[in-house]
């Protein structure tokens, strides 16, 4: 079973970076697509970004595309998610996961339609705030 801890949230203003990283322990994550999820508030579960086990693909959903951008060093079994240009609607609790299945990686379509059905192993979050 994977484990996943994620870091680098905070409270940041609009325009500003993070960078959010999560590592995982118990097992490598190496032949895995990982994942980049958000749940504000009310809000159902939001799924942000993936990339595929040999970083050749990645996925955005449009709300991030162009600011947000997610890579992995399975070196240190570590994904990030650089995010650039905050918006305060970006403000929500930040989660990573693994997909289930190793050496699986989806459509861009199956992934806007889908969305998280893939993946588990879900870390306990890191929170990002952004003031305006």
């Amino acid at each position: 079973q994977v484990q996943l801890v994620e870091s680098g949230g905070g409270l940041v203003q609009a325009g500003g970076s993070l960078r959010l990283s999560c590592v995982a322990s118990g097992r490598t994550f190496n032949s895995n697509a990982m994942g980049w999820f958000r749940q504000a508030p009310g809000k159902e579960r939001e799924f942000l970004a993936a990339i595929s086990w040999g970083c050749a693909s990645t996925y955005y959903t449009d709300s991030v595309k162009g600011r947000f951008t997610i890579s992995r060093d399975n070196a240190k079994n570590t994904v990030y998610l650089q995010m650039n240009s905050l918006k305060p609607e970006d403000t929500a609790l930040y989660y990573c996961a693994a997909d289930k299945n190793s050496f699986r990686w989806r459509s861009a379509s199956y992934y806007y339609t889908v969305g998280s059905a893939d993946f588990g192993s879900w870390g306990q979050g890191t929170q990002v705030t952004v003031s305006s």
